[in-house]
């Protein structure tokens, strides 16, 4: 019996701990949060606008992020992005040691746009390696298992950080946080490979059971990126990704925050506490990949797709009233612990529809919907940062409540007919391919 790891797993475990990174060099703010302040005399709102540098560089680079990746192959772009990620991340730390007043506030809003830019391609381009290294009957188990990375990420990033501030303060726990990032971007520039076919240790055998060819197109002009983006499935999982990310920002950037202000918790306690909920998140992730992979083979794409959102996203907006009604601290953390598990349900079933709705233009259809998805987290956090401020979280949950119950009617109208087991990419512009209904290429 081989014993040997399938080259395809050993290229997945790179990607899940890409994913696991980005998360802990976008949340450590969140946490250091509680420092920077008093330290830089920064408000609570321009801990907002931080953040909020953040998510426009990432919504702004997803499609960009995605083309790159097309163009360059994933290998290479995750050098480059990994790099400019990590410098943003060193530089947060280290401008207030040179800069001070406006000038320092401007340096960190430039790190934390440059960070959000380089961490846009990560999503699209991992979709796009996923098609190229899994047959389709595996990209949401994929998906669900890397999205687990994030919830691990963002669940480390309070107690560590809390941790370590306390210990050598918030700058060099930044530090000492970004330095693992290196060691990741050198084994991947290395080892990893854009399709199986480039790799040199995948044997015939693997390439059997990866059982498709190589569908990444290597361009996106002006028409198709056109094309994709009037699709009717691409447009209402844009919409849908959008209302649904309102909740999933409040949940991983504000927790810590929620724990201290609103329901008392000392810094070290809440570090602790706000936890559970990216750890119930990756739990969610997880079983939403494999629930979805599931129902897609028992129902079909079409309701397969539907029915873990369809479920979650409801479940979710009634744990978000209960968080904002709870009395009990505890109650409360609860809750939201099981609100962020029911949203990262959803994960999968998201990127593995724009995976079999984008078919060798993957990346960008995922960059189209993440752009989306991103634009969720522009419009949450000045209002959550505002709203906050006056210390009215209950309208905070109430918001993402009714966002969630809208991303899930999104939902009753995305449909995706192709047969889980087929491989043809949509046709390009000038194509004709019988075997790809008129609904999905038309929308």
């Amino acid at each position: 019996m081989d014993w040997r790891i399938p080259i395809r797993w050993r290229i997945f475990s790179l990607l899940f701990c890409f994913g696991f990174l980005a998360y802990v060099q976008q949340k450590t703010i969140t946490v250091a949060a509680a420092r920077i302040m008093p330290e830089l005399h920064l408000s609570q709102v321009q801990i907002g606008f931080l953040e909020q540098a953040f998510v426009i560089g990432y919504a702004l680079c997803q499609l960009p992020g995605g083309i790159l990746g097309q163009k360059v192959g994933a290998r290479w772009t995750f050098v480059i992005t990994g790099l400019s990620a990590f410098a943003a991340t060193v530089a947060t730390p280290i401008a207030p040691l040179v800069l001070s007043g406006q000038l320092l506030f401007v340096a960190l809003l430039g790190a934390q746009w440059l960070l959000g830019c380089s961490h846009g391609a990560l999503f699209p381009v991992s979709a796009g390696l996923f098609e190229a290294w899994y047959p389709p009957n595996r990209w949401s188990l994929v998906q669900g298992l890397q999205t687990m990375a994030l919830g691990f990420g963002a669940a480390i990033v309070p107690p560590l950080v809390a941790t370590l501030m306390l210990l050598v303060g918030w700058q060099l726990a930044l530090l000492w946080i970004s330095l693992p990032a290196l060691v990741l971007i050198a084994l991947w520039g290395w080892y990893a490979r854009n399709t199986p076919k480039e790799h040199p240790a995948v044997s015939p055998g693997e390439l059997q059971a990866i059982g498709h060819r190589d569908a990444v197109h290597a361009s996106v002009d002006a028409k198709q990126l056109l094309r994709l983006a009037r699709n009717r499935n691409v447009v209402l999982l844009f919409l849908a990704y959008m209302s649904m990310n309102y909740t999933y920002y409040l949940l991983s950037n504000w927790v810590f925050l929620y724990l201290i202000e609103e329901r008392g918790f000392s810094v070290l306690h809440g570090g602790w506490l706000a936890a559970l909920p990216p750890l119930a998140a990756a739990l969610g992730a997880g079983v939403g990949g494999i629930l979805t992979s599931a129902f897609t083979q028992r129902y079909g794409d079409c309701w397969g797709y539907r029915m873990v959102p369809l479920m979650a996203l409801p479940a979710a907006a009634a744990l978000l009233i209960i968080v904002a009604a709870s009395p009990n601290p505890y109650g409360a953390v609860v809750a939201l612990a099981s609100c962020f598990g029911a949203i990262e349900l959803t994960e999968a079933p998201f990127w593995a529809a724009g995976m079999n709705i984008g078919r060798g233009d993957t990346m960008a259809v995922c960059g189209i919907m993440n752009t989306g998805g991103n634009l969720g987290g522009i419009i949450s956090l000045p209002i959550i940062g505002y709203l906050s401020g006056l210390q009215a979280w209950r309208v905070c949950f109430l918001i993402g409540g009714a966002l969630a119950i809208l991303s899930a009617a999104c939902w009753l109208w995305i449909t995706i007919i192709s047969p889980t087991g087929s491989v043809e990419p949509l046709p390009r512009s000038g194509e004709i391919s019988a075997r790809v209904p008129s609904e999905i290429i038309a929308g």
